[in-house]
């Protein structure tokens, strides 16, 4: 009886710190201009110069999509304890092509991914006994249409681009998996890797109380957050650099509506080589539209930046043969070039 006190007192202090810091979060978001333009007359620089329009860019960007994160990572950790990664593979195990496919594309928006934990992530599903075409929709679909992305491109972009962004990007993760499933190149796979497969039942036998969820989503904003705010405040910085000093007919030329056929497959090459997580891409795209660049072209190179990087091709290649590497690049490359196309045509 006493440890049910305890974890029903545990429960209740948890709920009444998180409505308390819920409200607090909720004033200083409301209040987010008057701090801005309080930091940016402590520099004493003219806001109506090119350096001023950029830091008051920043002042008023950073800590908006800093109290967004920490907010949407908080509620995403709560739920990744009802669907973590031990379950997904549990889920996806055994899977055929097709409602394997969709299912795992689904999945991967709720479920923590980074380039990092592909190597476990890759072994566990073969463990698993989860089809290699299956995987991909997987591994394609977490880190492009996570729900860190989607959140902040419906707060900061609206519900029109973040839905036709989730639709295609699931659309691309899906058929990438079918296709590579269709190809059967579980021969590509690093024979060390192979060797360790097992196929049979995932137990799951995760239970937690509400206390143990808050306390895992304040551990992800911890691990997360912790992780990746010094390229959220460096994206910043390039799309406050962008918004001051780049001229808008500069970006239109580049990357605008009315620009050629060529400006898609540039943005997919020219984000390739860089290496970002969805948040920290966000205030660039927004910076960058914010200049009249074409929408699909701008998506299409933050989509390239999160699903194709090159330090996240290098450490697949613990586990994939070069072949292998050079179809999963080459097919969600099509589908990027495809969405950037239909997001320039649609919007």
């Amino acid at each position: 009886m006493d440890i049910t006190q305890n974890k029903s007192h545990a429960d209740v202090k948890w709920f009444i710190g998180l409505v308390l810091a819920a409200l607090l979060v909720t004033v200083a978001y409301l209040n987010l201009t008057p701090f801005a333009n309080l930091l940016l007359a402590l520099t004493h620089i003219d806001p109506h110069t090119r350096l001023g329009d950029a830091l008051s860019f920043y002042f008023f960007e950073a800590p908006k999509v800093i109290l967004l994160l920490i907010s949407i990572v908080f509620i995403m950790g709560v739920i990744h304890t009802f669907i973590s990664a031990e379950r997904t593979r549990a889920i996806l195990s055994g899977r055929r092509l097709g409602a394997g496919n969709v299912m795992a594309a689904g999945l991967g928006i709720v479920t923590p991914f980074c380039s990092c934990s592909a190597i476990p992530l890759f072994i566990g599903f073969l463990q698993a006994g989860v089809p290699l075409g299956v995987m991909f929709s997987f591994l394609i679909s977490a880190p492009m249409v996570n729900e860190v992305a989607l959140s902040m491109l419906f707060a900061l972009l609206g519900w029109k681009v973040a839905g036709l962004y989730l639709g295609l990007g699931l659309s691309v993760a899906i058929v990438s998996g079918l296709v590579i499933g269709a190809l059967q190149m579980e021969n590509s796979v690093e024979d060390w890797v192979r060797a360790l497969q097992q196929t049979g039942p995932v137990t799951v036998t995760e239970r937690f109380t509400w206390s143990q969820r808050f306390q895992s989503g304040l551990t992800h904003v911890q691990e997360i957050v912790g992780n990746v705010w010094i390229y959220i405040l460096l994206g910043i910085g390039i799309g406050a650099g962008i918004h001051g000093y780049v001229p808008e007919h500069v970006m239109v030329s580049l990357m605008g509506k009315n620009t050629g056929w060529w400006s898609v497959p540039a943005a997919v090459l020219i984000g390739v080589p860089m290496y970002s997580n969805a948040a920290g891409m966000i205030p660039i795209v927004q910076a960058l539209l914010g200049k009249g660049a074409a929408l699909g072209t701008t998506l299409a190179f933050m989509m390239s930046v999160t699903a194709l990087s090159a330090p996240e091709m290098f450490i697949l290649r613990k586990v994939l043969k070069p072949r292998l590497i050079a179809t999963f690049a080459g097919i969600v490359a099509f589908g990027i070039l495809l969405v950037g196309y239909v997001f320039n045509t649609v919007l």
